[in-house]
């Protein structure tokens, strides 16, 4: 009877223990386990916000560079932006001479007349006689593209990060989270490389630098670069401006605009030339990966569709179209994304394409 009695204490002090253990991982659970899901479905590039620790209420500096064919894109930027984040931003546009008034009365005359923003022209002159294109798309000699080299001295008051952003992309997910993201020390930027997912099967090249730089340069033999490194896109990017210009980054980067209009550094390679191969030899591992997601681009290589719409709609956080079918022209994919964010100008100067339905 005594051991029988034993027996039933054991069993229930068994069962008390599963229960106490049943009530313990339900508190844990209850507490612990929303966060962490939350955590888990995160992008890296939002967990690197957290882990690093950032106040993620201060303004959030965000460049676009625009002339007077393509400002329709820096608008619809813009508002993707705003929609997408509550965090105060300030965006720095720059724009041609000829664009200061009309960029600013389009923003002033819509719902984007709140926003915080200032307007500079690009005075061309800095990049007079150091742009030569040899082969591949003629447009990519506008001045505006080489605007990005000139960041610090544009803005000079801007002692802090900055995101730079192409004026073909819209940005679907919280920009905060790009803006703080990790960038590793001794790095001085951050680019999307094209050596991963969907972004390398769509690029139509070997995504490594060969493809941008005349390797066989004798002044490039000197950096003792790997033809197969990978390589990254210039049209996103995050950057501290401090570390720019103590870096002198703008000035080696005229260094080998310059010497390519003497000698051939780039612009014959399949990646052609314009102002992605200073940057790729200036950065050449200076710089921290942004995550794809982030980054989807190659939407502007052809008029067909090469994604799947579920995940430029629910997955991808920043949407690209470099190439030559931009979001507003007649046959750009999937440019019913881009149409949610396009606010009309007033004047209707900026007309959109579409094909006749």
């Amino acid at each position: 009877m005594i051991f029988e009695m034993g027996i039933l204490s054991a069993r229930r002090g068994k069962r008390l223990g599963v229960l106490l253990a049943i009530f313990w991982i339900g508190a844990l659970c209850y507490f612990w386990l929303p966060d962490a899901i939350k955590y888990i479905s995160k992008s890296d590039t939002e967990k690197s916000v957290e882990e690093d620790n950032f106040s993620l209420d201060q303004t959030l500096h965000v460049c676009i560079a625009s002339d007077h064919k393509t400002l329709g894109g820096m608008i619809a930027l813009i508002n993707s932006i705003i929609i997408n984040t509550n965090s105060e931003v300030k965006f720095h546009l720059i724009v041609d001479s000829q664009s200061v008034d009309r960029v600013t009365i389009w923003i002033k005359s819509t719902k984007l007349r709140y926003i915080d923003f200032e307007v500079k022209a690009f005075p061309e002159e800095w990049v007079d006689g150091k742009i030569k294109i040899r082969a591949g798309r003629k447009e990519l000699a506008s001045p505006l593209n080489y605007a990005r080299y000139y960041l610090p001295r544009l803005f000079p008051d801007i002692n802090d990060r900055i995101v730079y952003i192409d004026d073909d992309c819209i940005v679907q997910g919280d920009i905060k989270f790009l803006y703080h993201m990790h960038i590793r020390p001794g790095h001085w930027a951050a680019f999307s490389e094209d050596c991963e997912g969907v972004n390398k099967r769509l690029s139509r090249l070997s995504n490594v630098y060969a493809e941008f730089i005349d390797f066989k340069n004798a002044n490039v033999k000197k950096l003792n670069m790997k033809p197969s490194a990978c390589s990254f896109n210039t049209g996103v990017f995050v950057t501290d401006l401090r570390l720019w210009d103590k870096n002198n980054i703008t000035l080696q980067l005229e260094y080998w605009m310059e010497l390519n209009t003497k000698e051939e550094v780039y612009g014959n390679e399949k990646g052609g030339g314009g102002s992605q191969p200073p940057m790729m030899i200036v950065f050449y591992n200076k710089y921290t990966n942004i995550e794809s997601l982030w980054h989807v681009r190659h939407l502007g290589l052809s008029a067909g569709t090469t994604y799947n719409k579920g995940l430029l709609e629910n997955r991808a956080k920043l949407i690209h179209w470099n190439g030559p079918f931009k979001p507003w022209g007649r046959v750009a994919q999937h440019s019913s994304i881009w149409d949610k964010y396009f606010i009309p100008e007033p004047s209707g100067q900026f007309k959109v394409v579409r094909r006749a339905v």
